[in-house]
């Protein structure tokens, strides 16, 4: 920077680099400084028209605004036309969600595609804490995405578990003098050797013994399968409802499942409800056909 001011008349700083390189002090164009000015009174406009001004009375309040504008109206009137706009241009296929049943709808390749894709918000909402996302299941809960289930996988099964939902229940038959602690045991390891194949085997013939004595092929049918879907677990595959750890599986024989005295779950039971969601979804006439179908879609409906 230059000490001395070649140009003293020039109106400059006396800022000069490079030898001639200045800062000049001339006044801003007109159209600048009018521009400054209406920012300050628009400012003041803003100030006045929205919700704007801290309130100092520790109510966290603010003034409302002469235009009487806020953030959640005009969300509210913004979704009001997205859903004017979605319910004119998809009236037809509402209607015949509306109309048709479940087997109906399976049957339109069109409306079935369409129930699925309006499907996915709806289990993020109401399935998928339990289930998990795409149906993977989260642990403790059944997975919707294979070809195991309890109550069968037709379209109209899941139909009426959303409907009505389901109650697991299984006895407490390690509590119930059933069982010796020493038949719990045996039991326990012969439901493991079914899931592997090896319930033929010498070694678990005193569990498969305790098994038709504890009346357990009463439900999960005399090897293991149940002769029909009605809440009983298929011991045969690698599919487990709680888990496939020795303790969980000795622990629901002994404790069962959804056992109550006095109308409380006894200590170590495993609990096992799915809320009925007819009377919990929105339009559950409709939504719950549509979920049916969505459920269906993900790989394990029969």
């Amino acid at each position: 920077m230059a000490h001395h001011n070649p140009w003293p008349d020039e109106g400059n700083t006396g800022h000069i680099w490079d030898e001639d390189i200045r800062e000049l002090d001339n006044p801003p164009p007109l159209w600048w400084m009018l521009s400054f000015y209406a920012g300050f009174i628009t400012i003041v406009f803003y100030a006045l028209y929205y919700p704007t001004i801290p309130l100092t009375n520790g109510t966290g309040q603010f003034t409302k605004g002469v235009a009487g504008w806020t953030a959640i109206n005009e969300y509210h009137d913004d979704y009001k036309v997205l859903k004017d706009w979605r319910v004119g241009k998809f009236a037809d296929k509402e209607e015949k969600l509306a109309s048709l049943s479940v087997t109906e709808i399976m049957k339109d390749d069109e409306l079935k595609s369409y129930a699925v894709a309006t499907s996915k918000v709806l289990y993020g909402d109401y399935c998928a804490a339990c289930h998990a996302a795409g149906g993977a299941g989260n642990p403790n809960f059944p997975v919707l995405a294979d070809d195991d289930w309890l109550w069968g996988g037709g379209i109209k099964q899941i139909e009426a578990t959303l409907i009505n939902g389901r109650m697991g229940n299984m006895p407490a038959r390690g509590l119930m003098g059933n069982l010796t602690d020493q038949e719990v045991d045996d039991v326990t390891d012969y439901v493991i050797a079914l899931s592997e194949g090896k319930g033929g085997d010498a070694a678990y013939a005193a569990g498969k013994a305790v098994y038709t004595k504890g009346m357990c092929l009463a439900c999960h049918g005399p090897a293991g399968k149940p002769l029909a879907p009605a809440g009983a677990a298929n011991l045969t595959d690698h599919v487990w409802r709680f888990s496939s750890d020795r303790d969980t599986i000795k622990n629901v024989i002994t404790y069962g499942v959804n056992v109550k005295k006095n109308g409380e779950y006894i200590e170590g039971t495993q609990k096992a409800v799915m809320p009925a969601f007819k009377e919990r979804l929105p339009n559950p006439e409709v939504n719950i056909k549509r979920l049916a179908v969505y459920v269906h879609s993900l790989g394990g409906g029969q």
